[in-house]
């Protein structure tokens, strides 16, 4: 008996051509509009709560706040505390320039102190602040989401 080509074909490759008997492809994960929106959610909060840290850091006048002692930018980072924190994160040495910089740069400052509050836990980095806004209880509400 003569089995169609087109029948053979259909039978030994799958969508995509896998052949049968192989391991079938994976469908995509549903989205989860519910987690999407926890994860915005979460990153408002924690940028509303940064946005909190730095106003209180720098009594309120944001860059005018920022003195010329050994603290540097918003979140008041020593050179030192920033080139440990990115060693930590992510491996790169940094300069005591390329510190200073990203310590004045909000946007990369603010992503530092996410790693350093949200995934170590080192808000007494900012003692006086932490206290003043609750930043523990924040952080664990926060990261609970």
């Amino acid at each position: 008996m003569r089995v169609p080509a087109l029948l053979i074909s259909s039978v030994l490759l799958l969508p995509g051509g896998a052949l049968a008997g192989g391991p079938l492809p994976h469908p995509a994960p549903a989205p989860d509009p519910a987690g999407e929106a926890r994860s915005i959610t979460r990153e408002v909060r924690q940028d509303a709560l940064l946005r909190k840290l730095a106003d209180c850091e720098t009594g309120g006048r944001g860059e005018a706040g920022v003195g010329r002692g050994p603290y540097i930018g918003v979140f008041q980072f020593a050179p030192s505390t920033v080139i440990n924190f990115v060693r930590e994160r992510d491996g790169r040495t940094l300069s005591a320039q390329e510190a200073m910089a990203l310590a004045r740069d909000y946007r990369r400052a603010a992503a530092l102190v996410k790693y350093v509050i949200f995934d170590r836990g080192g808000h007494t980095h900012w003692p006086a602040c932490s206290r003043k806004l609750g930043i523990p209880g924040q952080a664990a509400a926060i990261k609970a989401l």
